[in-house]
């Protein structure tokens, strides 16, 4: 029973991430609306309505056909040309920015939703142009449906003016880094609200003499879900502690769980059961997710090819306060479940390694750079001013700063420009 909830749980995340999703629900919606339709035809009140406003429905055979058989043509043109420009656009991100901004583009809600309209508009207007040639059919008895093509057409116009707007909004660098900047920022809002709720944070924690689960397989780390735990685990008052942060990789055979109470062969398998890893680096905006994202898109900005440092400044503006969030969580946390007798104890990505995944790529392919290198210690000389960053981590910033300045040294040769990014680590402006 619990693989097959686990099995329901990933399948809908990978339906949702589906462009095929909306698109299958609204036709599928839409041919239930086109033969419930006919049969509404010859309704009392249907029939009344088309006596009491004639010029809203058609009469005539040949101008029903006509209209229905141009709307389908017309309505195909427009799915064509907006799946080919949902797919310029996809390979225009690709190359520009990142290829890991497809999954974000390809949910897009409302480019999926204008797609299944017009799909489903298409479906609907074939349904009725087939039932208006059927044989014994009199086509003023289908005057309500072709009128509902008729209007439905005219929706899907508007709809497409929108589209091409929406899509050309969608490509622009600037809104990619805000959605997943906003997308970030309200994960980190909720854990800090929740930890300020439970006040349940932990420094460290001596897990020792705890039995050690590995992990069976390789993969990105996504979650461990506890509703998928054993009854015997649950109700043991038992404590577990979830080693890897949310999408750092782990290999078959690697460290994966601790559990204060020693497990039976069958309960090792069901704590890893109710881990999920994933094959893909990046999905979704969770953990630092979001952050590896801006932190390639600041990479790619700086890369000969592309060489945009105003993308670059604007992402890294956006990584640093993500960054901030993050770093004023605490290192450990725990969560109580089944009426406080399971406790799950998690981690998050420690300062160093943040450091090292995510803003050494940039000082590494940005020190040439001076605006760059500007922006980057002002980021860096903001996030040690936050009250609420244990010292601890403040001097893991240092450090990276102190690395960027050994950089800047080496790398940027015109006097002029050195010294005026030099002078920032010694007079550092007040934020």
């Amino acid at each position: 029973m619990k693989k097959i909830i686990k099995f329901i749980k990933n399948t809908y995340a990978k339906v949702l991430q589906s462009i095929a999703f909306y698109p299958v629900l609204i036709s599928t919606l839409f041919l239930f609306i086109a033969f419930g339709g006919l049969e509404a035809e010859n309704l009392e009140l249907v029939q009344n309505i088309k006596k009491e406003l004639p010029y809203l429905f058609i009469q005539d055979y040949e101008t029903a056909r006509s209209i229905l058989s141009t709307f389908i043509g017309g309505i195909l043109s427009l799915t064509v040309f907006s799946f080919t420009m949902v797919m310029s656009v996809l390979s225009q991100a690709s190359s520009n920015f990142s290829p890991r901004l497809l999954p974000d583009l390809i949910s897009n809600k409302r480019h999926q939703i204008i797609l299944g309209v017009y799909i489903g508009t298409l479906s609907y207007c074939i349904i009725i142009l087939i039932s208006l040639g059927a044989a014994g059919v009199d086509s003023s008895s289908l005057g309500l449906s072709t009128m509902f093509a008729a209007l439905l057409g005219v929706i899907c116009i508007g709809l497409f003016v929108y589209f091409i707007h929406n899509i050309s909004r969608a490509i622009q660098i600037q809104n990619i880094v805000d959605s997943i900047s906003k997308s970030s920022s309200k994960y980190f809002d909720s854990k800090l609200a929740i930890q300020e709720k439970s006040k349940q944070s932990l420094e460290t924690i001596d897990t020792s003499n705890w039995a050690l689960i590995k992990s069976s397989k390789s993969g990105y780390f996504r979650s461990f879900d506890p509703a998928l735990l054993k009854d015997s685990i649950k109700s043991n008052e038992n404590d577990i502690f979830v080693i890897p942060y949310i999408n750092q990789h782990i290999w078959e055979g690697a460290p994966l769980l601790k559990i204060k109470k020693q497990p039976n062969e069958e309960e090792r398998e069901n704590l890893d059961f109710c881990v999920t890893l994933s094959p893909d680096r990046l999905e979704g905006e969770k953990g630092i997710g979001g952050m590896i994202k801006l932190m390639e898109i600041a990479v790619k900005a700086m890369s000969p090819g592309v060489n945009d440092p105003g993308t670059a400044i604007d992402a890294i503006v956006k990584l640093t306060q993500l960054l901030r969030y993050m770093l004023q969580l605490p290192q450990i946390s725990a969560e109580k479940f089944n009426n406080e007798k399971l406790t799950i104890i998690k981690k998050i990505i420690d300062a160093d390694e943040a450091m090292r995944v995510l803003i050494q790529p940039i000082r590494q392919y940005s020190k040439q750079d001076s605006a760059v290198c500007y922006v980057l210690i002002e980021a860096l000389q903001f996030i040690t001013q936050e009250p609420d960053i244990s010292p601890d981590k403040k001097a893991v910033i240092e450090a990276e700063l102190r690395a960027l300045r050994k950089d800047i040294e080496h790398s940027i040769e015109n006097e002029t420009d050195k010294q005026r990014v030099i002078r920032l680590f010694d007079h550092p402006k007040m934020l």
